[in-house]
């Protein structure tokens, strides 16, 4: 009648063990967090730059961890510029963002046989450049 229970023995060691797996994979998460925004910057940077290469390039699902969610492009023929929301597109998440300039077309100065492509610029974290707002011919400005 005098032994105790395991809960009593092995108790502490399992909560103190919990807590520190906690811990560990909440820096985890942070390192990993941390690694995307610097991979996810350096590549910005170096399109601002130098204009490119685009290739290696993160993935979409790296800049949203990063926190770098608004990829700014700029049309090749108006020069056109507009910022696009990463979690608006609908790629899976894995894609690099080097894949995504082939389909990127400017709204603004296409044609009906022809939509110029839009080369992009840099990653940001908040929208950088305003939408265009639309005003009525009638109305005054």
């Amino acid at each position: 009648m005098g032994n105790k229970s395991r809960e009593v023995v092995w108790g502490g060691r399992i909560m103190g063990a919990k807590i520190n797996a906690q811990g560990a994979r909440e820096r985890a998460e942070r390192a990993v967090r941390e690694a995307d925004r610097a991979e996810a910057q350096a590549w910005s940077v170096r399109m601002e730059g130098y204009g490119g290469p685009a290739q290696p390039s993160p993935t979409i699902g790296q800049c949203l961890n990063g926190g770098l969610a608004w990829l700014e492009v700029e049309c090749a023929r108006c020069k056109t510029r507009a910022s696009l929301p990463l979690d608006a597109i609908l790629r899976p998440k894995d894609t690099p963002l080097w894949k995504l300039e082939a389909s990127l077309r400017c709204r603004s100065c296409r044609t009906p046989c022809y939509a110029p492509p839009a080369r992009m610029i840099k990653l940001t974290e908040t929208r950088q450049i305003t939408p265009y707002k639309w005003v009525h011919p009638t109305e005054e400005r």
